[in-house]
């Protein structure tokens, strides 16, 4: 069975001799209970499993109950227990609860080791500030990468730039109207529905569904709010956008990367660069096939584009590192990295553009960056560069 690099971690953690709690955020479908099935196969100590994500609301006295059986078993078994609760960012006061029952157990000295998964990291972060600080670890489960798509089910290069990173759709892609019903209901549907709009206050729920659309269609483009106002049907403003295109990004679906300014704090003003953080929404949702789009040099060079920009979004949370762009009238790098103050610049050659851009000249003048990078061409290799450990170029 395959098992993801964090899951050696949570496993080790989980045989330590003391109790904590593990907190994993990611989006929908990345593998989040799966990881916890597969700890609990490894322990020897019991554990209980219970998933908030149910039709109807779960509540606190919900959550009450499923700890006790935890409980239960930690008092019968002298190395403790272990409790998952899945999607618990859906029970209203979730992390008051935690709180108490935690404390209530260090009281007593129970050895209950407790795992929290949450779909929606924007709200689990909330409720960890709130009410659990000091009290536990987080880590963030992204979307899979090349590396993982490949070792796991034998994807390609080209099979990955277009399906992307989705375990639950990888056996799905030989009957491409299959996989793509099954990323709209499953994926982007239920996210939508079950991870925005059922969890947070949204007053315009159809501009959020149509600024989605609109994303995923201009993934790797830099687009000003007020064209995006202009192109949307459902009345809105620049700033209800701003906060719709943050709530997709805690969502896991699409971010909008802001300008790279200097130490300026006009970024948040500027022009975002939409951008998908897994392949397989861009694909959904651009009403193309595979063949259609790895036919046509033009379409192919966005998608191997937005591929290196997905890629390096996941690759920020984990390895936490701010990503930017930069513009500056027709000079433009892809991709700007920060890291510990020291900028990298990454400029993507897909084929796509017919005459290369002087932006990486100007932009190393203005900024005298660590490191510049060129991934395709006659630079790295998009296959290297999606395979590789972003230590790697991370390390001065």
């Amino acid at each position: 069975m395959f098992q993801r690099p964090i899951f050696q971690h949570l496993l080790d953690r989980f045989t330590e001799p003391r109790r904590f709690i593990q907190v994993l955020a990611g989006p929908r479908q990345v593998g989040k209970t799966t990881l916890a099935r597969q700890v609990m196969e490894q322990l020897v100590i019991p554990s209980h499993y219970a998933s908030a994500d149910a039709p109807s609301p779960q509540g606190p006295v919900w959550l009450e109950q499923q700890w006790e059986v935890a409980r239960l078993q930690a008092r019968e078994d002298a190395g403790g227990s272990l409790l998952v609760l899945d999607e618990v960012q859906k029970i209203s006061g979730w992390s008051e609860v935690v709180k108490r029952l935690w404390d209530q157990d260090s009281a007593t000295g129970l050895v209950l080791r407790v795992m929290l998964l949450g779909s929606s990291p924007l709200l689990v972060q909330k409720g960890l500030g709130e009410s659990l600080a000091g009290r536990f670890e987080q880590l963030l489960v992204t979307h899979w990468s090349f590396a993982e798509m490949r070792d796991a089910f034998g994807f390609s290069l080209d099979k990955y730039l277009y399906f992307g990173g989705y375990p639950g759709a990888a056996s799905l892609c030989a009957d491409e109207p299959r996989w793509n019903r099954y990323i709209l209901d499953s994926l982007v549907e239920t996210t939508l529905s079950r991870d925005i709009l059922w969890m947070t206050q949204v007053n315009k729920p159809a501009l959020l569904r149509q600024l989605f659309h609109l994303a995923c269609s201009y993934s790797g483009q830099i687009l000003s709010y007020q064209k995006m106002v202009g192109q949307l049907q459902e009345a809105g403003n620049t700033t209800t956008l701003a906060h719709y295109l943050h709530l997709l990004a805690g969502a896991g679906m699409v971010v909008g990367l802001s300008k790279y300014a200097g130490e300026q704090v006009r970024r948040r003003a500027s022009s975002p660069k939409l951008q998908v953080m897994n392949m397989a929404l861009m694909s959904a949702l651009s009403g193309l096939s595979f063949q259609e789009v790895r036919r046509s040099p033009e379409h192919w060079g966005r998608w191997v584009e937005s591929a290196v920009g997905a890629h390096l979004i996941n690759a920020s949370l984990e390895h936490q590192f701010e990503l930017f762009y930069w513009r500056d009238r027709n000079r433009e790098v892809d991709f700007v990295v920060r890291h510990h103050g020291r900028l990298i610049a990454i400029e993507v050659k897909s084929g796509q553009r017919h005459v290369a851009l002087p932006g990486m000249e100007a932009f190393v003048k203005a900024f005298n960056p660590g490191r510049v990078m060129l991934v395709g061409g006659d630079g790295i290799s998009v296959e290297a560069f999606l395979t590789m450990d972003p230590q790697q170029w991370l390390a001065a």
